[in-house]
């Protein structure tokens, strides 16, 4: 379990959880990508009653990648983590074209991912 804690700058992971966290709401909102990446796999934006479990899953699994840049930076192989989230976004990715999800839908949610990361980064880099 050491290997996955020590040294991990908690106040970054939490921090950097939060900001990307909040960057979603913006991100997936009508002001940025919202609108038409929802119209990308054919749901009205705000649509169905399902958000409330999506949006817990979005914070633990963000929370998760926050945690998982603690731990390369920690150990000083940010490249790793930069290994691991193009991976995820290239198997969101693939994802998506199997769902039929238009081009948009699958970039704004890729994109999501990466820029994610590169904020924990930055979070961590400063903190």
């Amino acid at each position: 379990m050491g290997e996955i804690t020590a040294n991990v700058n908690w106040l970054a992971v939490g921090v950097s959880t939060a900001a990307a966290f909040m960057l979603g709401g913006l991100w997936y909102s009508p002001k940025l990508f919202g609108t038409k990446w929802a119209e990308g796999f054919g749901v009205a934006p705000g649509e169905g009653g399902h958000a409330r479990g999506a949006l817990v899953s979005q914070l633990v699994a963000t929370f998760l990648l926050a945690w998982v840049v603690g731990v390369t930076a920690a150990n000083d192989a940010l490249l790793t983590v930069i290994l691991v989230a193009v991976t995820i976004a290239a198997l969101m990715g693939a994802g998506g074209m199997f769902a039929q999800k238009s081009r948009y839908a699958v970039f704004t949610e890729t994109g999501f991912v990466l820029t994610m990361v590169v904020i924990m980064i930055l979070v961590h880099a400063v903190l």
